[in-house]
């Protein structure tokens, strides 16, 4: 499966910058910002500032496994990287 990656950095209620990409099977900005808004919410961080600005397409790429399991049952997959606990 391909897959396309947004490169997404948001500002936490704590101030700190998190980094994380929101991969999807679908390249269509508008729901990869409201991917990111839904786990975001998710993990206690609603009301983040995320709009294209924070949240921008990279590139696409080849899926391993687990991840196209989990954008089959949710519809995104999110890929933590700097900041997310």
């Amino acid at each position: 499966m391909q897959i396309h990656v947004y490169d997404t950095y948001v500002k936490s209620k704590r101030g700190h910058t998190m980094h994380f990409d929101v991969f999807t099977d679908v390249r269509d900005d508008k729901k990869a910002v409201e991917f990111a808004k839904e786990w975001l919410t998710s993990i206690g961080e609603e009301g983040a500032t995320v709009t294209s600005e924070e949240c921008r397409f990279c590139h696409s790429q080849k899926a391993p496994d687990e991840v196209i399991e989990e954008i089959k049952e949710k519809g995104y997959y999110i890929y933590k990287m700097e900041g997310c606990d």
